[in-house]
């Protein structure tokens, strides 16, 4: 009788068993921007970020995760196409992956096709540069639009929409000097303490409608790709009062040094010019130690005004009931300098720039709350997703799945990571490689398109984790130097295949010209391949003549952004 009640209770739950088997996890993606890893989770005693913490407690911490370049688009791209800066030739804020690789099979494409719902919400993709052929529904922005392409033409947005449209300052600013790069002026200072609620401020609506998002998506049938991104701490830092309370100024950490490493190139650090961009910011560099400690201050407030925002969407989850079968993953898309080497914001290959929170969480994980010391890199997400998801692994990926890792966060490191930089040296264009294993970081500075090494850098990541002084030059280190060496990518790699020809002799590329009754989609098509907007030095590259097309452009411009968009030059040929 026993034998059979057994058998009867194990038949009754066969089904079951075989269900929960079958049913593919969700996955939330957490994106935040400009994000370093000053977390809690990451060892610093003075931030407060509860909720980060809950999906650090929930899964890995990947103490080692580097992105493939420290500025917002490349490294998004990297890690939502698995491809390396080389081969989408995204490095810059200005080029759409699909111009290189048109038939790129995105992460969330890769999830779609496998019978996701995929949704994308606030900033994923670098703004302008949306792929329609990513997500189930339009891309949702907190500025009340929702941003989707034509299926056919990558190039063609679909712009829909929406009543949920707010402004993070209190009192934008309007009518401001345009900046030397051609773009609109800022519409105010690089900090304030807002008057507003969380909800009032983009990242606060993002929570808001992510949560809606979720309730939504508990009815589905099938499976959710929902990524989330929060725009917080990027400039400017705004947070309501209640965030820059949580912190005394004077207990926030100040970097070691503010100059660059002794035997760096001058190259590899920048002008601060994304942070001066801001009125009221002093001139000079380093900045007055006054004006960085306020600066702090407010990228402290905006980092736990988003930590709450996360929160929100992780107390959905667990109240639709999603949690045990979601997969969380949240990283920022690079490091950050607080004034580490004098330096604001990202833009280099240091590794206060190249290293970035990467977390990621597997329901009933059996090794939830470890963290891994293998260096790991960004284009290893995708692969990593598929994997654990039961999906199949894309072939041509730039990395590989950390599953391994997962399950033995103390497994042996088995590759290295890589990041990059281009830069201008006095011998010409540069590219910046920067090789991180266990302990060491060495950058080599090499032509483009061409195999001759400029200038090295080499970092003791345990001995000097500030990096105050580089050791290429030290014999002893030759032989590392050459290991690390090996890791470099072929000659040729970096060649931008839209640049211009150069050479003694060689004439200026002029604009192409032709007919006048060319469609004028057409020929923005022919002129500016892949951009989505322009700035008006981006515009007047390709013009006959200077006065007359600033005349144009400013004329084109309708909605007074300080860029030209492709549906704006369309139209304003009519």
């Amino acid at each position: 009788m026993k034998s059979a009640l057994t058998l009867l209770v194990a038949l009754m739950l066969a089904p079951l068993t075989s269900l929960h088997a079958s049913t593919k996890p969700n996955v939330l993606f957490i994106a935040v921007d400009d994000l370093r890893p000053d977390l809690g989770c990451y060892g610093n005693t003075i931030i407060k970020t509860p909720n980060i913490d809950r999906i650090a407690a929930r899964g890995i911490v990947f103490n080692k995760a580097y992105c493939q370049q420290a500025v917002c688009s490349p490294s998004r791209t990297a890690i939502l196409t698995g491809l390396r800066p080389d081969v989408t030739k995204v490095w810059d804020l200005e080029t759409h992956f699909r111009v290189a690789q048109p038939d790129c099979i995105t992460l969330p494409q890769h999830f779609k096709a496998n019978g996701y719902h995929c949704a994308a919400l606030s900033k994923l993709y670098h703004a302008g540069f949306e792929d329609g052929r990513s997500w189930n529904k339009p891309h949702w922005y907190p500025k009340g639009r929702a941003v989707d392409t034509d299926p056919m033409d990558w190039t063609k947005q679909i712009v829909t929409r929406h009543d949920v449209n707010v402004e993070e300052y209190s009192a934008p600013q309007e009518g401001g000097p345009a900046r030397k790069n051609g773009k609109g002026p800022k519409k105010g200072p690089a900090y304030e303490v807002s008057p507003k609620t969380d909800d009032q401020l983009p990242d606060g609506a993002t929570a808001v409608e992510a949560v809606k998002r979720l309730a939504a998506l508990k009815s589905k049938s099938e499976p959710f790709f929902l990524a989330v991104g929060f725009l917080k701490p990027h400039l400017p830092f705004i947070a309501p009062k209640k965030y820059w309370d949580l912190y005394d100024p004077n207990t926030i950490p100040v970097p070691t040094t503010d100059k660059l490493p002794a035997g760096s190139p001058e190259f590899a650090g920048h002008t601060n010019s994304e942070l001066h961009a801001y009125p009221g910011v002093p001139k000079e560099n380093p900045i007055p130690a006054d004006f960085a400690k306020t600066l702090r201050h407010g990228y402290y407030a905006c980092i736990s005004y988003t930590d709450a925002q996360i929160g929100k969407v992780l107390d959905a989850l667990d109240k639709e009931g999603l949690a045990d079968n979601t997969i969380i993953v949240l990283w920022g898309d690079h490091g950050w300098q607080l004034g580490d080497h004098g330096l604001w914001h990202k833009h280099t290959n240091f590794e206060t720039a190249a290293r970035a929170p990467l977390l990621i969480s597997v329901p009933r994980s059996k090794t939830a709350g470890q963290k891994c010391e293998a260096p790991v890199e960004f284009v290893d997400v995708y692969p990593t997703l598929a994997d654990v998801c039961g999906l199949p692994i894309p072939n041509g990926l730039g990395g590989s799945s950390l599953k391994t890792f997962i399950e033995n966060p103390a497994a042996p490191a088995t590759d290295v990571a890589i990041s990059q930089y281009p830069r201008g040296a006095p011998e010409g264009p540069v590219m910046g490689y920067s090789i991180r294993n266990e302990r060491y970081r060495a950058t080599f500075w090499r032509e483009r398109n061409g195999s001759k090494i400029i200038a090295t850098e080499l970092y003791d990541e345990q001995a000097d984790p500030t990096e105050t002084i580089s050791l290429a030059d030290k014999p002893e280190h030759a032989a590392l130097l050459e290991t690390l060496g090996k890791h470099l990518p072929p000659v040729g790699s970096d060649l931008n295949p839209a640049a211009k020809p150069k050479g003694k002799g060689k004439s200026p590329t002029k604009p192409a010209t032709t007919s006048t009754d060319e469609p004028r989609d057409v020929r923005y098509d022919r002129l500016y391949p892949g951009k989505a907007k322009l700035t008006l030095d981006e515009y007047l590259a390709r013009q006959s003549n200077g006065d007359e097309a600033k005349e144009r452009f400013t004329k084109f411009d309708k909605d007074k952004d300080g860029f030209l968009s492709r549906e704006e030059f369309i139209k304003g040929g009519k």
